[in-house]
């Protein structure tokens, strides 16, 4: 039976694909001291990229998360990461009038554990399109991002990363 299931969907064009939530890459998050302090799963969706964070030891409060457009994570500044993923060459934050660029992931709030679980969706983004030739990287910045101010929001230094 399972041969002519397969015989049925090779013959009606169909392609079987990964569930929505398979995995594509896991990534170290790492501090400015180049210690692991959780992990950042990336997965395909239908409507974009969704990046799950998981770590610990991450100072409370509000902090601006972004992809940024090279894939290295030079402990401690993180500046090998260089600019936001911007493909859209718009400007920055989600309430700049002129628009935001892909790259702006918005504000994540930890609490006093340190513990930061969440799930960012960036819609419309696909996995080939952010892993270009020098790949990208997921920032996590010590202050809050304004979302409007660009190039980055008035978000503070750059404290944690991973190479997606």
């Amino acid at each position: 039976m399972l041969r002519s299931s397969a015989l049925v969907l090779a013959l009606a064009g169909c392609v079987p694909m990964a569930p929505p939530d398979a995995v594509v890459a896991t990534a170290n998050l790492v501090d400015s001291n180049g210690a692991a302090i959780g992990t950042v799963r990336m997965f395909s969706e239908p409507t974009g990229i969704m990046l799950r964070i998981n770590a610990g030891g991450v100072p409370a409060g509000q902090h601006g998360v972004h992809l940024h457009s090279v894939g290295k994570c030079e402990a401690p500044k993180f500046t090998s990461a260089g600019p936001h993923w911007n493909p859209t060459e718009k400007k920055h934050g989600h309430r700049n009038p002129a628009g935001y660029h892909m790259g702006d992931l918005g504000n994540v709030g930890v609490g006093a554990d340190g513990k930061l679980i969440v799930a960012l969706l960036v819609p419309e983004a696909t996995v080939d399109g952010l892993r270009d030739a020098d790949g990208a990287a997921l920032v996590l910045h010590a202050s809050a991002d304004d979302e409007v101010t660009d190039p980055s929001g008035n978000s503070g230094d750059r404290i944690a990363c991973a190479v997606l």
